[in-house]
């Protein structure tokens, strides 16, 4: 029998071939790699830019109410000071009198306002006088007056039907006050004249007094005007 050889086989050296599929299945990895981090770091950013956009509109959201908040804050305290101050500028009054004839009227008005009297019954007639801040506007029966003042010689009755039709319509409403001690009758709505405000009527001897204001914005002054009112029966 021949001797058993204990002499290794010879190795077989890989091919040129399998060489480079190795090379190029480790670039093609670390391709893989580089694209995927590549991607990674691409939305890593546009999510980063994403949020921070969010956060800048958010903030000049924030932003924006914030100011809005502040400025209509200053705004209403700034008007809340005007409207005191207006308030404290009225609280001297001046006195309004009118013809002794016509029984004397007389009652209290803001400082502020001016006084226009168009008609002063000197020669008999009506009387007629306007009152309003500042400066008395142009007459007219469509102009808005603070307070209107008619001292007229006719019957209770005809200056009182002047409003009665407005108070069936719905326009007015009417209602019985005191004024000067005295009954009167009270219309709120849509006037004769067009204009939304307050009239009241009411006997003086043997006239009548048409005493009104042409707007809401007045009224609270017309309301403390008639409160003070006094003449002689």
């Amino acid at each position: 029998m021949p001797p058993i050889s204990t002499t290794p086989a010879p190795s077989v050296a890989p091919s040129g071939a399998s060489k480079i599929a190795k090379q190029s299945n480790s670039s093609l990895i670390k391709t893989i790699i580089i694209v995927l981090l590549t991607l990674m770091l691409i939305g890593g950013l546009l999510l980063a830019y994403y949020f921070y956009n969010e956060y800048q509109v958010a903030s000049s959201d924030v932003d924006s109410k914030v100011e809005t908040a502040v400025i209509a804050r200053e705004k209403e305290i700034t008007d809340k000071l005007e409207a005191e101050f207006a308030e404290r500028e009225k609280l001297d009054y001046k006195t309004f009198t009118g013809p002794d004839d016509y029984g004397t009227l007389s009652f209290k008005y803001p400082k502020t306002w001016s006084v226009y009297v168009a008609k002063d019954a000197s020669k008999g007639g009506d009387f007629e006088a306007y009152l309003h801040p500042a400066e008395v506007p142009p007459v007219a029966a469509n102009t808005i007056f603070a307070l209107r003042i008619v001292i007229r010689s006719e019957s209770f009755e005809t200056a009182d039907n002047r409003y009665k039709s407005l108070v069936t319509s719905g326009k007015l409403s009417s209602s019985i006050v005191t004024v000067g001690n005295t009954d009167a009758n009270r219309y709120d709505g849509s006037l004769p004249n067009q204009l939304v405000g307050s009239v009241v009527i009411f006997k003086i001897r043997d006239k009548v007094v048409t005493m009104e204001t042409d707007a809401e914005l007045y009224r609270s002054d017309f309301d403390k005007i008639l409160q003070t009112v006094t003449f002689k029966q």
